[in-house]
């Protein structure tokens, strides 16, 4: 009987690690489909502009003297060691919808040297934000308060969140570059 219950679970193991891009990496959940406006003041559509592709998020806004430029400039070092990977996209939520029109979030984005295309700065509704960040993220609340996470999260082509990185840590940063090049790799 054991080893029937073995070839079991052997099988059932193979099969979910051909159902994943990269087996190691834990699944969160899946990010659902969302609608928001980018920098450029174009509609953006999660489902048309993400899906299928491996992705990095994180939360900041355009006026923070705190955590924010760091972040940024964290994302576009990430993008170059990844050699702008043509399956990579970066989205940056704003969690200051009101003063972070698309206008702001362009010049920001310039600052930072974002390929529009690729690396998307996306503004809405504060409760579509606030939904997308303490529900679908688990990052937290977005209640105009300016507080937010300063982690970053990896989302593979299935929309799927396979792991949450502290921006402030070195050594979670190199985890996260080591991982992203796993789903990139898986994603060819």
């Amino acid at each position: 009987m054991k080893p029937v219950v073995e070839r079991v679970f052997l099988a059932i193991t193979l099969l979910l690690a051909s159902c994943s891009s990269d087996p190691s990496l834990p699944s969160f959940g899946v990010v659902p489909d969302f609608k928001l406006t980018d920098q450029s003041n174009r509609a953006f559509d999660s489902k048309l502009q993400l899906d299928g592709r491996v992705w990095v998020a994180n939360f900041i806004f355009t006026t923070c003297s705190g955590p924010c430029p760091r972040m940024t400039a964290q994302f576009k070092k990430l993008r170059d060691e990844v050699a702008d990977d043509p399956k990579l996209r970066m989205v940056s939520f704003t969690i200051d919808p009101a003063r972070d029109t698309p206008e702001a979030l362009a010049t920001y984005a310039r600052n930072f040297g974002a390929n529009p295309d690729k690396w998307f700065f996306l503004t809405g509704a504060q409760k579509d934000l606030h939904e997308l960040s303490r529900n679908a993220f688990m990052l937290g609340d977005i209640d105009g308060n300016l507080e937010h996470s300063s982690r970053f999260v990896l989302v593979d082509t299935q929309s799927r969140i396979r792991g949450f990185y502290d921006s402030a840590d070195q050594e979670g940063l190199q985890k996260l570059t080591t991982d992203l090049r796993a789903l990139l790799k898986g994603a060819s």
